[in-house]
């Protein structure tokens, strides 16, 4: 496939001359000395490092994604409706209504309202700054949330003892929020904790003094197969944080360095996260974090190469975690290198192949087999429902789908921002024309959801539910779980945990030859005789 856009990429803020690109290079056909247009080369020569990032200067209110056809994908199968019979309820047509569906899902002992996780948000400002809105929005909707790594590290106003973080005022707001509007029974709030966490005792001041319930091990993400990384926009910060250990590019105590930043050469700093190296003893690990009251454990692990998924299953096994999350490439992140996001890991599809060859194994051999959660790219119903029915083979022995949740980050994020900047726009009066036009000119008219709300939580709504938390709430609970319910009642299967791979077809022979799905024109060819002969 041409790579048009190697030269080229919103994500970096970069633009070619002109549109016919070589399909090789991404430049120009002719590139000529005269060109005021930054391109991938052209801004690389001005600011090095920064280009394989995305824009720094949106840092912070903005997240970013592989813009990489892999050419396979979601929209490589189709879901495959039926006329007659109906599962899971009763064949009555008064009563197998869509309405009725239940999709519910339940992932490693925690039952969720729709099947999705949300996260995992960390220390990136992109997270701190819309977290109330993620937070309620997830609490409202029943589903898990996931604080991220460096948490308590960045805090400026953490306390610690010995390097052991004894307080973290942001952690605290998090794990609160949550739990505010938390019914105690659909979704959780959970944790993950990277080398830097456990270093600094993370998990004990978590589990120990804010009761949360799920610590995820983070081993990696989609997104980049390095650890962690933010951009700081003060000196002091930068050394405040090389101080407590972490990685700060350029070195902030490098006189160069400061004069530099001080003359605006450069506006932020990288703060870098080490990376794991996961040992055969992960299973003393899990047995420790359930001895200091950790109720569930987790994996958060990224898309590495095939081999490294069969060991990660392998351990996720042995260790008996409740759960684990794999993360494939192409999704989102807060700050994570351009060209990684692009070419580098397993996409989603191609990945979850991968996991279900590795569940099947363990399965056959008696071996225990974690719920899993794919991540990377998801943002509405047709793709979760097809990630969940393509691991579901003719039951799994009773358990259903092998995959129970599909976790976001970056579409709860678009919903969170893009509520809070309609009601900004709101409040001067400012809002599209036509968007008033058609829903109104207050948060109380094109918020679709809010009476509703209102009539459970009174004058929160608008308040201490922020109209951002309502947006995230909105877009999960009424788009996404209505959307799943209608996608259900068409295949006539009315619970979750039903649907199969029957339910799906391949498009293309190479998701068929990836997933062993058949195509959509061989799905039951062989009974069209029978049928109409019999």
């Amino acid at each position: 496939m041409a790579d048009i856009y190697a030269n080229a990429r919103s994500t970096t803020g970069t633009s070619v001359r002109r549109r016919d690109v070589n399909a090789l290079s991404g430049m120009c056909p002719i590139c000529v000395k005269e060109c005021e247009v930054l391109c991938e080369i052209g801004k690389s020569a001005f600011r090095g490092r920064e280009v394989l990032y995305p824009e720094p200067e949106q840092f912070g209110w903005s997240t970013a994604a592989s813009n990489k056809d892999y050419g396979l994908d979601w929209s490589d199968f189709n879901i495959l409706s039926r006329l007659r019979g109906a599962e899971g309820i009763e064949e009555n047509p008064d009563v197998a209504l869509f309405h009725n569906v239940n999709v519910e899902s339940n992932i490693g002992g925690i039952p969720l309202k729709i099947p999705v996780a949300i996260g995992a948000f960390g220390s990136t400002d992109v997270a701190k700054n819309n977290w109330e809105a993620l937070a309620i929005g997830a609490a409202l909707s029943g589903i898990i949330i996931i604080i991220g790594e460096n948490v308590c590290g960045v805090d400026r106003n953490s306390v610690f003892t010995d390097g052991k973080v004894e307080r973290s005022p942001e952690m605290e707001r998090r794990v609160k929020l949550f739990k505010d509007y938390w019914d105690g029974k659909y979704g959780d709030v959970a944790v993950q904790t990277n080398v830097e966490d456990q270093r600094f005792g993370v998990d004990e001041y978590v589990v120990s003094k804010l009761e949360v319930n799920i610590v995820e091990r983070k081993w990696g993400q989609g997104a980049k197969a390095i650890g962690g990384e933010i951009r700081i926009s003060s000196l002091e910060r930068a050394i405040e944080l090389k101080k407590r250990g972490y990685l700060v590019l350029p070195d902030p105590e490098d006189p160069v360095v400061q004069n530099a930043f001080r003359e605006g050469l450069f506006r932020t700093f990288e703060r870098h996260s080490r990376v794991g190296f996961p040992k055969e003893d992960f299973v003393e690990d899990v047995e420790w974090l359930r001895s200091i009251g950790a109720k569930y454990v987790t994996i958060k692990t990224g898309a590495y190469r095939p081999v490294d998924v069969a060991w990660t299953m392998k351990m996720a096994s042995e260790a008996r975690v409740d759960y684990i999350t794999f993360d494939g490439a192409g999704g989102g992140t807060g700050m994570s290198p351009v060209p990684m996001m692009n070419e580098m890991s397993t996409p989603t599809v191609y990945l979850e192949a991968q996991i279900l060859k590795c569940a099947r194994i363990l399965d056959k051999a008696g071996r225990y087999v974690p719920d899993i959660s794919m991540a990377g790219g998801f943002i509405n119903e047709t793709q979760i429902f097809k990630a969940i029915a393509l691991s579901n083979f003719n039951g799994n022995n009773g358990r259903g789908p092998y995959v129970k949740t599909i976790t976001m980050a970056r579409s709860p994020l678009t919903a969170a921002m893009k509520s809070l900047y309609f009601c900004e726009l709101a409040e001067k009066g400012k809002l599209p024309r036509n968007f008033a036009s058609l829903y109104g000119n207050s948060p109380e008219r094109f918020f679709i959801a809010a009476e509703a709300l209102k009539a459970k939580y009174g004058d929160k709504v608008g308040g201490e539910i922020p109209w951002s938390a309502v947006g995230v709430y909105t877009y999960l609970y009424e788009r996404i779980g209505i959307g799943l319910k209608q996608l259900l009642a068409g295949t006539r299967k009315f619970k979750l945990e039903l649907i199969d791979r029957s339910d799906i077809a391949a498009l293309t022979r190479i998701a068929s030859e990836v997933t062993e799905i058949p195509m959509i024109h061989e799905v039951e060819a062989d009974l069209f005789e029978e049928i109409l002969l019999s």
